[in-house]
């Protein structure tokens, strides 16, 4: 089993930044990418970046060269820093971990983030 718990989502201003954290606990050996989707109202949950055990990273389009997924693994923490926010990054931002061999999916309860002046 994975726990997963995200934090730093709040209310901030077109073009400013936050950063999302997500941490993991239980069995953390198992997980092979984390994932941050998210979720606007009335809209389907659509994937914004992604790393692997390995390190690897993966963006959706909208947000490159706005968005960096990063990890701390003495803290068992994936980080999401968002830049040059825009309104439509509106939404309840999950995490994801994909683990073992199926890729079972465990999920966090979400933190919300608006974009709104």
């Amino acid at each position: 089993q994975v726990v997963l718990v995200e934090s730093g989502g709040g209310l901030v201003p077109p073009g400013g930044s936050l950063r999302l954290s997500c941490v993991a606990s239980g069995a953390i050996l198992g997980i092979n990418v984390i994932n941050w989707y998210r979720q606007a109202p009335g809209k389907q949950r659509d994937l914004v970046a992604a790393i692997t055990s390995g390190g690897s990273t993966h963006y959706a389009d909208d947000v490159k060269d706005r968005f960096t997924i990063s990890r701390d693994s003495a803290k068992n923490t994936v980080y999401l820093q968002m830049n040059r926010l825009k309104p439509e990054d509106t939404a309840v931002y999950y995490c994801n971990a994909e683990y073992g061999i199926s890729n079972y999916d465990y999920w966090g309860q979400g933190t919300q983030v608006t974009v709104s002046s």
